[in-house]
């Protein structure tokens, strides 16, 4: 027998970074709500606030002494050891959102002047900060469409007068809500094209729409695998958080700028999300099966123009071969255009029965909305347009029902369109 047996995630996820021994024996972990922590010693309290600082570096076997539950706290770390497991990363930050997330990386790794290369299009939310909040701060932006990280992108960038400044390269793969693919390796081959020693440049990937489970960031090449945690990792739909894994480099510092900005998520939070965590692979991989079955009856009906699902991707093509090295399946998350527009989308919704009419993915209810009203209500008009955001366009996140159910459900709504 192999007595050195390594534990796949979804076997860890019961118990990794977790000792009963230092809580009564409880074979779950307590939540710990407490504000601070107590020192043996005066001695101890000083050598913990010594590496918290970044005073001195931990010595071998040294681990990161309990202080204040702003800095850390035992849910928070053993839920982020946990995550660290699907990504199979040094390190992990989680935070009290998605967009804290994301804002704390931007604002850590970003200085004015500085050139942030962004895919399109992106998160709603995501898309306001970039263009709203970083621009305020001098913050310059470079858009790129799917297929440019492999074909034009560098010569964009030569051409924007700020490749010397380019620090940041940020891609949401899928892309919300057109599941259009970008190639994570591309992205990091143009990086490493304009990184020096002295000016390294991240990649960043929003892994939110695949999750933990369908597609490692960290794999192909990116320093920042980012999570609305709200959404597959948590599960349920009754939490809000996110999380990002990384390097114990890249992932200090996000942790050193979450300790002032005071975003980190709460003890119970962090809880909750470890509960969540034991039954991540059983929910997804439900999901995924669910979600070929809604797509190919989606495709066959004929009040359904296009079906915008990674699954249906010719093979052949360039997107394919991205979506076959890269992602281990085609996830759970599809949008459809509804033959007509705006009135003939909102038909469909307003007649759902079981699947619900909510913001939100990745929950164990299957839900419905419709993006160029409401989660990218907020993105430029025109850009939507370009990027086939229109009022034809329904979102769907596929759940844990039987699939019959939500097919049911969607063929009875487009009776009415």
């Amino acid at each position: 027998m192999d007595h050195d047996h390594r534990f796949r995630p979804e076997s860890l996820m019961m118990s990794y970074g977790y000792k009963p021994s230092l809580s009564e024996g409880a074979i779950k972990s307590p939540i710990f709500l407490t504000s601070t922590f107590v020192f043996k010693s005066a001695e101890e309290g000083k050598a913990f606030f010594e590496v918290a600082y970044g005073l001195r570096e931990r010595r071998p076997h040294e681990e990161q002494g309990l202080i204040y539950s702003r800095i850390n706290n035992p849910d928070l770390e053993i839920l982020e050891d946990r995550l660290t497991l699907w990504d199979r990363s040094e390190d992990c930050a989680v935070f009290e959102s998605g967009m804290s997330a994301i804002t704390t990386v931007l604002l850590e790794f970003l200085a004015p002047g500085d050139l942030l290369v962004h895919s399109t299009p992106l998160y709603g939310g995501t898309d306001h900060f970039i263009h709203h909040f970083l621009k305020k701060i001098g913050v310059h932006t470079l858009a790129f469409t799917p297929g440019q990280e492999r074909g034009d992108l560098e010569a964009m960038i030569r051409a924007s007068g700020r490749a010397d400044r380019l620090r940041m390269i940020y891609a949401e793969t899928p892309a919300n809500p057109t599941n259009d693919l970008i190639d994570i390796a591309a992205c990091r081959r143009v990086a490493d094209a304009f990184a020096t020693p002295e000016a390294p440049v991240r990649v960043a990937v929003d892994n939110t729409y695949m999750g933990p489970l369908w597609q490692h960031p960290l794999a192909h090449g990116a320093d920042f695998s980012i999570y609305s945690a709200t959404k597959y990792i948590g599960g349920h739909s009754d939490l809000i958080a996110g999380a990002v894994c990384g390097s114990h480099e890249t992932i200090g510092r996000v942790k050193a700028l979450r300790t002032f900005l005071g975003n980190m998520a709460s003890p119970h939070t962090g809880w909750m999300l470890m509960r969540s965590l034991e039954t991540l692979k059983v929910r997804m991989d439900q999901q995924a099966i669910n979600a070929r079955h809604v797509a190919e009856f989606l495709a066959a009906h004929p009040k359904v123009g296009r079906v915008y699902y990674p699954g249906f991707i010719p093979e052949g093509t360039a997107d394919h071969d991205t979506f076959r090295r890269q992602c281990t399946a085609a996830g759970a998350m599809l949008s459809f255009d509804v033959k007509g527009g705006e009135a003939e989308a909102f038909r469909l919704l307003n007649a759902l029965r079981m699947v619900k009419l909510a913001v939100s993915l990745g929950g164990t209810e299957s839900l419905a909305q419709h993006p160029a009203t409401m989660t990218h209500a907020g993105v430029d008009p025109a850009h939507r347009q370009a990027m086939s955001i229109t009022g034809s366009m329904v979102r769907l996140s596929v759940g844990v029902e039987h699939h019959a159910d939500i097919i049911w459900d969607l063929g009875q709504a487009l009776e009415q369109v």
